[in-house]
């Protein structure tokens, strides 16, 4: 796991010292999380703001951003790799010149995963929709989150037993 971090972040710190004045990633995450049968979940992925807002007013505005991830799964001896590839939407709570920001985000993104089955979970297929509600605050470098996760294949094939997950993520913002 250390070497994907280490990875990503080299990416990721290429990536924008290159960029010139458009940096292509806004924020690195790390997150780490379970699921109700204890499969441990740690993900490590890559932001991208939304150049438009909607709906601006003193009380809030909509945004969102594009997060690729690289996940890992585990239980016991049990792993699964999973790339994920999804849009959120993110809605910010109060004024833009407010130091924290409050926030509520949703999204549907896809997955693919290294195996179907985890700890007698029959996911089916290696393509898998990865849903996600969260909450969070955003202050000045940083985000914090929690969210709830939902993996399946949306019975494309079956069975299709899926997997819910609740994570905590932080992400540095450059």
């Amino acid at each position: 796991m250390k070497k994907w971090v280490l990875i990503l972040g080299l990416c990721c710190f290429t990536i924008n010292a290159f960029a010139g004045n458009e940096r292509f990633v806004d924020e690195v995450t790390l997150g780490i999380g379970e699921s109700k049968d204890h499969i441990g979940i740690y993900r490590i992925g890559a932001k991208k703001k939304f150049d438009k807002t909607f709906f601006d007013t003193d009380y809030g505005r909509l945004s969102g951003y594009y997060e690729a991830s690289i996940n890992y799964w585990e239980k016991d001896s049990e792993e699964i790799y999973a790339i994920a590839l999804s849009p959120v939407f993110v809605y910010y709570f109060g004024d833009r010149s407010n130091p924290i920001h409050p926030y509520i985000e949703g999204g549907i993104g896809a997955a693919c995963l290294s195996d179907t089955k985890i700890k007698r979970r029959n996911l089916s297929s290696h393509l898998n929709f990865e849903d996600r509600v969260g909450i969070g605050i955003r202050m000045e470098s940083f985000d914090f989150n929690a969210r709830y996760l939902h993996y399946s294949n949306a019975g494309i094939v079956e069975p299709n037993d899926g997997i819910d997950i609740f994570m905590f993520t932080l992400s540095y913002i450059f």
